[in-house]
């Protein structure tokens, strides 16, 4: 799943198509740009990237490990 936020950037977190929790992941991907705007800030500040890379990189941990686990 790529997610292009902002327009120049991009979240990577790679799984299959027909992984299913995919949509589990969008959602949590999703909370976390509602969050950021929720403290009024913009996700097309400079900083946005940098700001939630934490978050993020747990996601891909998340979702791709558990991802790796299940293709064995």
């Amino acid at each position: 799943m790529k997610a292009r936020i902002p327009k120049h950037r991009e979240f990577i977190i790679t799984f299959a198509e027909d992984y299913d929790k995919r949509d589990e992941c969008w959602e949590k991907l999703q909370k976390i740009l509602k969050d950021y705007e929720a403290e009024g800030k913009s996700i097309y500040t400079k900083t946005f990237i940098e700001d939630n890379e934490d978050k993020v990189k747990a996601l891909q941990a998340e979702y791709e490990f558990e991802y790796k686990i299940e293709e064995k």
